[in-house]
Order: structure tokens, then C-alpha cells, then sequence
């Protein structure tokens, strides 16, 4: 038993910088990519475990059909109409917490992220836009047309910080494909004099699937960039940062194998989004890692990661039911000011 509490701790541990982004925290200038690192057969053995974790889940969640163990909204006694209501706030939640830290890249003259520094002028040039996105996003101004310059300035942006650094904000994609699809909902200046531009129903029905799936992308590019694909980068930072804590509960565990840990929790997190396996479940497990270094990182990671915190609450509460999906464009097309 004491083993498999200290195997269970080590777990949760090792878990802790999965979802703290090593490259908005790391000093100095960063290891590249190594990609014989990602086919050594210890990184082929772990991502080997993911993948068949992620199937045996597939499984059991199709033996179950489709029914998750978490309790649903309506196991708590929502109501239909309140559970219509609150997605009709779900937009307007989502456009401030995404809209905060894109302010915040703007005037720090980033990308999206701390990781992704733009160079010379156009740090001003692409800030102002990045501040103009964000305004209309939080202001629930013209939304589809700033989602569409969103997924704009993220493919424009592997001119600046490369593939690997675009991807590694694939949420930024997730997000964008919300907006357009689902719009600013019913608490927006959209809403009161733009109406003629509102998303269609057929397109709302969506939003929530692009946004679940752009998040996991997001996680799987980052479990390779930062430690399955990058373990000298991986190495260093826990050698900067002495997040490897399995020595305090008595299981050591090398920093070669911890970093393929932590990688592989954030693959099975990223992959189980992406198949839709468990979402449920799979945030709440999530939720452990993405807050433990909270206090170690600060308001930094706490920021950057306001869009991730929003994405899961969005993701907690979801139902895969044909009843769920009418509720939401319900609550998107109807509410204090209805779609006419």
C-alpha cells in the first residue's frame, strides 16, 4: 500500500509541469527540436502506453455508451431553462478569459504567449492587432470578423515564431473556430446592432467540438515541443526549476524518466480531447496538474493560462445528447436579446 501511495504521489508529481508550459518559464536560449529523440524506444514505449490507454478508454466509454462517471448538470437539479441560460453566458465567459492574456501578449510584445517573441517592429504592428482582437472579442463587437483575423494572424505567425511555436498555441485556432462558429451570443454589441451577421444554427451546433479539439491539439504539440521531443530542453528546465519532487517521497525518479512522464500526461490528456474520450473525466484529472505550480509560476502562468482554465469549465459541464445540443443553440440564439 505505501508503494502504491508513493507511486500514486510520484504520478500526481510528475504531472505537475505537464501543463505549466516549460518554454514560457525557461532561461536562457532553448535546445532545438531533437526528432531522434521522439523515436528512442523509451519515448516510443511511453507514447505506446498513451495510445493504448487512450484506445482501452474508447472502449469502455463505447461499452458504456457514451456515458461518462461524472455526474451531469441535471443530476444536480439544473433545469433545462437554466442550463439554456447558462450558455448563453458560455461566449461572453470565454472572449474575457481569452481576451485578458491576449492583452497582455500585445503590449509585452509576444504572440499569444510568453514563449513566442516578436521580432523588431513588427512587436508593435502585431501587438495592436493582437489588442484589437481583443477588444473585439471582449466587447462582443464584430466577433466572427475578429475570429477570422485571429486564425489570420495564427498562420501568419509560423513566419515569425515557426511551426512548432503556432502549434504549441493551437488553442488559439480552437478559439477562433468558437467564435466564428458560435458568435458573441446574446450578452454582445452583436447582438444589439449587428444582428444581420450572427452565426447560422448549423454552424453553432460546432463551436464547442472545434474549441475541445483546438485545446487538445495545443496539448499534444506542447508534449512533444517541450519533453518527448525536446528532452534536453526538458532536462535543463528541471534543472532550473527542481520540480522533481518523487526524491522527497521516498521513489526517486530519474529526470530522464519524469520528463517522459509528465510528456505522456499531457499526450493522454491532449489525445483523450481530441477523440472525445472522457472529456469529463479527463478535465477533471486535468485540473490537478494545470494548478500545482500556480504558486511557484505566479500571475505569468496564472494569465496565460486563462483560456485553458475557461476552455475546461466550457468542457466540464458539456453533455454529448441531441437534447444538450438544442439547449445550447437555445441559449445562444434566444436569451436578453434574441436572434430576429
Amino acid at each position: 500500500m505505501k508503494r502504491f501511495l508513493c507511486g500514486l504521489a510520484a504520478f500526481i508529481l510528475s504531472s505537475s509541469p505537464a501543463l505549466a508550459h516549460v518554454k514560457w518559464f525557461y532561461a536562457g536560449q532553448r535546445p532545438p527540436f531533437d526528432w531522434s529523440a521522439v523515436f528512442s524506444p523509451l519515448t516510443l514505449l511511453f507514447v505506446g502506453a498513451v495510445l493504448l490507454t487512450v484506445l482501452g478508454l474508447g472502449f469502455l466509454q463505447a461499452a458504456r455508451g457514451g456515458k461518462g462517471f461524472i455526474p451531469t448538470l441535471a443530476w444536480f437539479g439544473a433545469i433545462p431553462e437554466r442550463r439554456m441560460a447558462l450558455y448563453g453566458l458560455i461566449p461572453a465567459i470565454l472572449a474575457v478569459h481569452f481576451a485578458v492574456p491576449l492583452f497582455v501578449a500585445s503590449v509585452q510584445g509576444n504572440l499569444f504567449s510568453p514563449a513566442l517573441k516578436l521580432p523588431g517592429a513588427w512587436a508593435y504592428f502585431l501587438g495592436l492587432l493582437q489588442a484589437g482582437i481583443a477588444l473585439a472579442l471582449f466587447y462582443g463587437g464584430f466577433t466572427r470578423a475578429a475570429a477570422v483575423v485571429l486564425a489570420w494572424l495564427w498562420l501568419v505567425g509560423i513566419a515569425f515564431v515557426g511551426l512548432e511555436g503556432v502549434l504549441d498555441s493551437a488553442h488559439v485556432l480552437g478559439f477562433a473556430a468558437f467564435f466564428f462558429l458560435a458568435g458573441r451570443g446574446p450578452i454582445a454589441i452583436d447582438r444589439l446592432i449587428l444582428n444581420r451577421f450572427e452565426p447560422s444554427g448549423s454552424l453553432m451546433r460546432h463551436a464547442v467540438n472545434a474549441l475541445r479539439i483546438g485545446v487538445g491539439v495545443g496539448l499534444i504539440a506542447a508534449a512533444f515541443s517541450e519533453k518527448l521531443g525536446n528532452p534536453a530542453l526538458a532536462i535543463s528546465f528541471l534543472e532550473q526549476q527542481p520540480l522533481n519532487f518523487t526524491a522527497a517521497i521516498g521513489l526517486p525518479i530519474p529526470n530522464e524518466i519524469f520528463l517522459r512522464f509528465a510528456g505522456s500526461i499531457e499526450l493522454l490528456v491532449g489525445l483523450c480531447l481530441v477523440a472525445n474520450v472522457f472529456t469529463r473525466e479527463i478535465i477533471v484529472i486535468a485540473w490537478i496538474p494545470l494548478n500545482l505550480t500556480l504558486t511557484i509560476f505566479d500571475w505569468t502562468e496564472l494569465v496565460g493560462h486563462l483560456p485553458i482554465y475557461g476552455a475546461m469549465a466550457v468542457l466540464l459541464i458539456w453533455e454529448n445528447s441531441s437534447q444538450n445540443e438544442e439547449l445550447w443553440l437555445r441559449g445562444l440564439r434566444e436569451g436578453p436579446l434574441p436572434i430576429r
